[in-house]
């Protein structure tokens, strides 16, 4: 079913002002998440004998899984007064959280590292309410999308500077970091919650987006069940491979022989922020809403076969460490992208439900996380006795055929539902 013509001129200025706040409030927030990963925190000892620094990014990591479960409720029945000022409050708390991380003796700062990933998983959410149920949602999802690519590597970057450069000890780094940032959270969340509501041509191309109850989302979950596992699982295994890539991109890189060099995990994101950014913005060009389902489906396909084949030419020595870490993150980025955004967004127009896509977003996202905890655990606790880019490329293969199979039947899924929506609504009318 073809929507209303395509976003007029003028709307493109607020559209641009729209997409640069977004991408700037989301880069910023990974200030606060992502820069401590890249210390070792060898000064500290061992706890109950496991690496100081899986401690911490296991605390935080559980923090920011039990913020994704209470955000499918929160961001689900979401409305739109207070949002800007419940992203600034939130943010704070995970910069005092650094604070004390500073403050407080190893090993009791690790607490702090599980209150600062907790308020943080629900930004995405906020931001995203702003963006979603628009002909320009593609865009806009694809600025924003970019910005978490960008930002991890960015950030890591940042923080590695003030570390080396700077002689920052490792535990004051993070919050040195998010202090440079958070001028420019506050003045950009002001900007966006500038953002007018959706327009009435909007409104007819891609449903009305409010608030859900808890009865709402279990029957929009119900009607949409079998395709949703398959899509969530899928899910759950891209999150544990781009989480543990982000998470341990300090430990990969030293292994590959790049350690103590801070640019490049800025470099190695960029040409995946650029792909991210191209196919996701030419959706908006896509008004047919059940097409555009199917095309999120096929660039998740291609987006697992990119990342199999790079990992099979390192294995093979016929690709450098390099493009195998920049090529793998350009391949689980366009797989793991549109679930964050169009692939849910255009599940909802293509059905015309009313809802939010920021709803079952949640719910694949906090078991996304609850996946990537789990691996932590069998990596660093169930004596598997492989280095950091062994696990990981052993993990690709393994996700990558399994996810090939998960798409395509939802592909078939969801067309043939559709198509059994449309006969029905033909024959009622």
């Amino acid at each position: 079913m073809t929507t209303t013509k395509p976003v007029a001129h003028r709307e493109w200025a607020m559209l641009v002002l729209t997409a640069l706040s977004a991408f700037c409030i989301y880069s910023c927030m990974y200030a606060f998440r992502k820069p401590f990963t890249v210390a070792g925190y060898t000064t500290a000892h061992s706890f109950l004998g496991v690496d100081y620094k899986i401690w911490l990014v296991m605390a935080q990591s559980i923090g920011y899984t039990l913020s994704k479960f209470l955000g499918i409720g929160f961001i689900g029945g979401l409305h739109a007064g207070g949002r800007a000022g419940a992203i600034i409050k939130l943010v704070t708390i995970a910069w005092v959280a650094l604070f004390f991380f500073a403050i407080v003796p190893s090993p009791w700062n690790i607490v702090f590292l599980l209150i600062n990933g907790l308020p943080l998983g629900v930004i995405y959410g906020l931001v995203f309410s702003y963006l979603e149920g628009r002909r320009a949602t593609e865009l806009l999802g694809a600025v924003l999308s970019a910005s978490f690519i960008f930002a991890s590597g960015f950030t890591q970057s940042a923080g590695s500077y003030i570390l080396h450069q700077w002689e920052v000890s490792e535990w004051w780094m993070p919050f040195i970091t998010g202090a440079l940032f958070f001028p420019l959270l506050i003045f950009c969340t002001w900007l966006l919650n500038k953002t007018p509501q959706p327009s009435d041509a909007d409104l007819a191309a891609r449903t009305k987006r409010q608030p859900m109850t808890k009865k709402e989302r279990i029957t929009f979950f119900k009607t949409f069940m079998p395709g949703l596992l398959l899509l969530i699982i899928t899910y759950i295994m891209l999150t544990i491979l781009r989480d543990y890539r982000s998470n341990f991109a300090s430990n990969i890189w030293s292994e590959l022989g790049n350690s103590g060099n801070a640019a490049i995990f800025t470099q190695s994101e960029i040409p995946a922020s650029l792909m991210v950014l191209l196919l996701m913005g030419l959706l908006v060009f896509v008004r047919n809403n059940i097409k555009a389902l199917m095309v999120n489906h096929i660039i998740i396909f291609i987006g697992l076969a990119v990342s199999v084949t790079a990992t099979y030419l390192f294995g093979k020595n016929l690709l450098s460490p390099f493009w195998w870490m920049t090529l793998t993150g350009v391949g689980l980025y366009m797989g793991y992208v549109p679930f964050n955004c169009m692939l849910f967004e255009r599940l909802i127009a293509s059905f015309k439900y009313m809802g939010n896509a920021g709803f079952i977003i949640y719910v694949a996202d906090s078991f996304g996380y609850l996946g990537s905890n789990i691996i932590l655990v069998v990596k660093n606790f169930m004596n598997v006795h492989l280095n950091w880019s062994t696990f990981f490329a052993k993990m690709i293969y393994l996700s990558s055929f399994i996810g090939f199979v998960l798409i395509f039947i939802s592909a078939f899924y969801f067309f043939r539902k559709y198509r059994h929506s449309e006969k029905l609504s033909y024959n009622n009318g």
